[in-house]
């Protein structure tokens, strides 16, 4: 890098790159020198690749110390490397990747570090009191949103420790092959939301009466009790169906609905914040809107973040299997043994036959933002996601729609749709997210507090209402990688704790949940 007082700052991660990428905001015009006499050949956005080297048809593109794919054509030095002159490599070979084959970093326990949260009983730790209402078909979600507006405007008030009620709406439960085998993706996934820890165990089903997806199914192996119209409330009843037929017209039903729900909120109001160890932490990591600077700014310090937490002993997730696919290769040595290792394997071929049956491949990733935020193709855009899973061993593998196991980092196998790896890493129990963003977005989720960091500090103080870190300081040399994931790590214990609010939050910006559903519809 070169001081940005004397020349237009470029970064170059690895020494044996032959590309970096420019800082400038608005980009560079043509005739700029950049470090080591590099001149611009063209105006290069910001963000996007200058060639430091002379490249032939062919030749090899390299950034991270890995190949991001082969020139299409003759690029002249100070020549502008975007998605429209580099081929697409071939994919690591899944069969000839080494497993478990890095010795885990020694690293000293972190200890001390504590967050306010919510404990329940079988042993998780919430970090918001939430009443969820789910849905066991789509039919019934406009009345749960009617049903939930009314509750927060007449009930809530009455009971200030509970944070939110929310619908658990979504597009499954009837006109789908229930008992395809890939079913179990999505009804999986809906079981384990009302799992969650922010739910406190008070979540309460909503059906219809007729879906295949019975609202009991939802409940896992939790007692089922179902609401009855007879003018006596049942204090422990959770679910309701509206076709039941002692219901005289949709008031009565939205009254039953109240009534449970009332139940439900008595409970919740008793639970109280007690001090609870960081090892609690069961965070989510992301990327949505990504561009050229979130594989050395914001996701570096979440990967250092990561491997904080997993040191106080937490829980992390990374995920998205397109966004890791073309880096697999620097992740299955880090498996704590060849099982695991063999299970990233596996889920990138189950995800490798899933494109392919829908008739398309990885290039369809990245999106035209994140090409328009300099990444030229997903396997720059993979090598910059990974970086979320900072150095810590991976002890475990998820597939879609399952619950953590256990505690350090889980890879969580989620299509790459940001909506729909949040609700699948909801699913998996993470009770706070982080979302990096180089292009930005509102993304937020209703029964978690989302953190968003921002990769470039235009971003940041642009959308300085809706950003909650900017990691952009990174890259104009304000601040180092430690400095800003430590930073993001105290934030983390803040939100955690209620004693700041995620902009998202604060806001009242808050996403649908969407369903990964790989199964038939009928």
């Amino acid at each position: 890098m070169t001081d940005a007082t004397t020349q237009p700052r470029v970064i170059k991660v690895h020494p044996q790159d032959n590309v970096a990428i420019v800082v400038q905001r608005g980009g560079l015009a043509e005739g700029v020198s950049v470090e080591g006499g590099v001149v611009t050949r063209m105006p290069i956005p910001q963000g996007h690749k200058i060639a430091l080297v002379d490249f032939a048809e062919g030749d090899t593109v390299i950034r991270y110390n890995e190949v991001l794919g082969t020139t299409l054509e003759a690029i002249p030095r100070g020549g502008h490397i975007n998605e429209n002159n580099v081929r697409l490599p071939v994919p690591p070979a899944l069969s000839e990747l080494p497993l478990a084959t890095r010795a885990a970093p020694e690293v000293e326990p972190l200890e001390g570090y504590t967050f306010e949260g919510f404990r329940n009983p079988d042993g998780s730790v919430g970090t918001k009191n939430v009443l969820g209402i789910t849905t066991s078909v789509q039919c019934v979600a406009g009345t749960v949103d009617y049903v939930v507006a009314r509750i927060k405007r007449e009930l809530l008030p009455r009971f200030p420790n509970v944070d939110d009620v929310v619908g658990l709406n979504h597009t499954y439960g009837c006109g789908v092959a229930i008992n395809a085998p890939a079913a179990i993706v999505p009804i999986r996934t809906l079981k384990n939301i009302a799992l969650n820890p922010n739910f406190g165990g008070e979540v309460m089903v909503i059906g219809l009466g007729c879906e295949k997806l019975q609202p009991s199914t939802l409940l896992q192996d939790r007692p089922v009790r179902i609401y009855e119209n007879t003018g006596e409330a049942d204090p422990e009843a959770n679910v309701l169906s509206l076709q039941d037929e002692s219901f005289e017209g949709f008031g009565e039903m939205v009254d039953g609905i109240i009534a449970m729900a009332e139940r439900h909120l008595e409970r919740l109001n008793r639970r109280q914040r007690e001090t609870c160890p960081a090892s609690e932490l069961v965070v989510g990591m992301q990327c949505g809107g990504s561009d050229a600077f979130s594989g050395v700014t914001a996701n570096p310090a979440v990967g250092f973040a990561t491997d904080l937490i997993v040191r106080a002993g937490g829980s992390v997730m990374f995920a998205e299997v397109t966004e890791v696919r073309d880096a697999i290769h620097l992740l299955t040595p880090r498996a704590i043994n060849k099982e695991v290792g063999q299970a990233l394997i596996d889920q990138m071929a189950w995800y490798d036959d899933y494109l392919a049956q829908g008739k398309t491949d990885r290039s369809a990733n990245p999106s035209p933002g994140n090409k328009k935020g300099g990444l030229s193709n997903i396997v720059e855009k993979a090598l910059g996601s990974v970086i979320k899973s900072g150095n810590s061993p991976i002890v475990d593998v998820i597939g879609p729609g399952e619950r953590l196991r256990r505690k350090g980092l889980t890879f969580a196998a989620t299509p790459a749709s940001d909506f729909i790896c949040g609700t699948l890493q909801l699913a998996a129990g993470m009770n706070l997210q982080v979302f990096t963003t180089g292009r930005g977005t509102p993304y937020g989720l209703s029964m978690v507090p989302v953190l968003k960091v921002s990769t470039n500090s235009q971003l940041g103080q642009r959308w300085h209402d809706i950003i909650d870190l900017d990691a952009g300081r990174i890259a104009t040399g304000d601040a180092t990688i430690e400095q800003v994931g430590w930073e993001l790590f105290h934030l983390i214990l803040d939100v955690a704790s209620g004693r700041k609010q995620a902009a998202a939050d604060r806001l009242g910006i808050h996403n649908d949940l969407v369903l990964f559903n790989p199964a038939p519809v009928t």
